[in-house]
């Protein structure tokens, strides 16, 4: 048993060394590797702004060398590997070269106090030369022990090009603060991770000049798409939505994913009224906010029909919205899915906010509205 609370996560794989035990850490939006010897010393191999996501060691039995490799990436690089020394860390490749060539844009790392004074950690993204102030994307990651970081992020990325500033945090229930933080949503979601969420959303607005409080929207998959039909259920300031791949009735999810019942009967309980207190589809009658619903039809992770029933209510409801199904794809289309697919998604996105959200490279259409019966699932 444990007497100390767990403040230090640890990830991936543990890799046994003659000179000690690696591990890699969890740290408010980093990935580090360290050395944990036998005497208990704690080594950082790796550390800055960095994640490492992979780690492989070898032992020369005739010279008595330890060689250690990592992948890891940056803010300025979707992958690459590295040797680790006693000097430190040095690039093995530079796969990004050209991405760096064609530009990035960099974070800007963001601590707000939430409205209990914990402390939010996250991130914002402007467009450059695009003019001022920008149309706002608050983008929620999935997990929800899972954490936004300081790696390159694609969709950040296209977001920006496109015209929008990106708001990103991790809000309490988020992996990399410590075990406290983490089980802060345990069967109380859309708590203090919804607080969080606009609390740190209310900063950045605040602090950002750039950003135009007046313009913005709300967009997330999985937990991701969760808290977005939260939030969209309980403020309605947003000029559009985006629900992906959402975990949106609890009641329903128990026996039907593949992620099993322990998630839904630790995150949400096993008490129907209390399941229902949590769950986005109780309050789908709420919802006021233009909201595009995309799914995959063969998720197993969070079934098509939680995706369908909510937008079915909307639809119902009269809220402006529409459902958009990828055939042959699972959970993990925006990651790898088939390019065809991904692109497509990507066209959806910067549609949907062309239409409710423009921005001066996104430009929409005098008079926003349906365009499609409801329903579209593209070509395979």
């Amino acid at each position: 048993r444990l007497t100390d609370s767990a403040t230090v996560q640890l990830d991936g794989e543990l890799i046994v060394t003659a000179e000690g035990a690696l591990v890699h850490r969890l740290d408010r939006g980093r990935v580090h590797l360290l050395r944990i010897a036998l005497d208990g010393t704690v080594t950082a191999l790796v550390n800055g702004d960095l994640e490492v996501h992979g780690t492989a060691a070898s032992h020369d039995a005739s010279t008595g060398a330890n060689t250690i490799v990592v992948s890891y990436t940056t803010p300025s690089s979707m992958g690459e590997l590295g040797l680790v020394t006693a000097s430190g860390s040095h690039p093995l490749t530079d796969f990004s070269a050209a991405l760096r060539r064609g530009g990035v844009t960099s974070l800007q790392e963001l601590s707000v106090t939430a409205r209990d004074g914990s402390d939010v950690h996250g991130w914002v993204l402007t467009p450059i030369d695009q003019g001022e102030p920008h149309p706002v994307l608050l983008v929620i990651h999935g997990g929800p022990f899972a954490q936004w970081g300081v790696s390159f992020f694609d969709e950040a990325q296209v977001y920006v090009d496109a015209g929008y500033a990106v708001v990103m945090c991790n809000p309490r229930g988020s992996a990399g603060y410590g075990e406290a933080h983490g089980r802060a949503t345990r069967q109380r979601m859309g708590t203090v991770d919804f607080t969080d969420v606009i609390d740190f959303f209310e900063g950045a607005l605040s602090r950002h000049p750039a950003l135009d409080s007046a313009r913005i929207g709300v967009m997330g998959g999985s937990y991701g798409g969760y808290l977005t039909a939260w939030t969209i259920a309980n403020d309605h300031r947003f000029a559009g939505a985006i629900v992906e791949r959402g975990y949106l009735d609890p009641e329903t999810f128990v026996g039907t994913s593949d992620i099993g019942s322990f998630f839904s009967d630790e995150y949400t309980g096993t008490d129907p009224q209390r399941m229902r207190q949590q769950s986005p589809q109780a309050l789908s009658g709420q919802v006021t906010t233009p909201t595009l619903v995309i799914h995959s039809e063969d998720d197993l992770r969070c079934p098509l029909s939680q995706g369908e029933r909510f937008y079915a209510a909307l639809k119902r409801n009269g809220v402006e919205t529409e459902l958009l199904i990828f055939p042959g794809e699972n959970h993990e289309l925006s990651r790898s899915g088939r390019p065809r697919h991904r692109v497509q998604r990507f066209e959806a996105v910067l549609d949907w906010w062309a239409r409710y959200l423009p921005s001066v490279a996104n430009p929409g259409i005098a008079n926003p509205g349906i365009a499609s019966p409801g329903v579209t699932s593209p070509g395979i």
